[in-house]
């Protein structure tokens, strides 16, 4: 048995303590945006955030988690009609493809705009190691530097299309 706070929602489930948190949250809990991709805390599909650091809960026992600790996944991200600025701005720069990855692309670029709200490009380049196989890197580096820019200056700012247009390179 194990007792889990998933986007503030107290959860107890009923899985031996070896269980992967990523099938805890997609098998037993019904949140699938983390997605399974290597199977080894390698590239990134399975990542949510714990006690808002970013974490691949493929490999992550359920036993490793206290019951005081905060998970949040990709659902939680946002809030309904309010999505996060990361989340508008792959909207509006049509960051994913296949999108298979990106649910842990934008879990990996929140904490790390958590932690460094005005990262530089090199700091975006090390920090974000998910990978993606359809190669949007450089509009994952666009949408997180327009939402570092957005939330700067306060999130609840409206886009601004010179911001959009610069951000793609238009």
């Amino acid at each position: 048995m194990a007792r889990l706070n998933i986007n503030g929602q107290v959860r107890t489930v009923d899985v031996e303590e070896d269980t992967p948190l990523l099938w805890v949250l997609r098998d037993h809990v019904g949140l699938t945006g983390a997605k399974y991709g290597c199977g080894i805390a390698q590239c990134g599909a399975c990542t949510v955030h714990v006690d808002g650091a970013a974490v691949r809960c493929c490999v992550m026992p359920v036993s490793a988690i206290e019951p005081t600790q905060k998970i949040v996944t990709i659902e939680g991200l946002g809030q309904p009609g309010r999505p996060h600025p990361l989340q508008q701005a792959w909207a509006e720069l049509d960051v994913a493809q296949c999108g298979y990855c990106q649910a842990g692309m934008l879990m990996a670029a929140s904490a790390l705009l958590a932690r460094n709200p005005n990262p530089s490009e090199e700091d975006i380049r090390s920090e974000i190691g998910n990978i993606c196989r359809c190669g949007t890197y450089g509009r994952v580096l666009q949408g997180i530097q327009l939402a570092a820019r957005r939330m700067a200056a306060g999130a609840s700012a409206a886009p601004a299309a010179a911001d959009v247009a610069t951000a793609a390179g238009r």
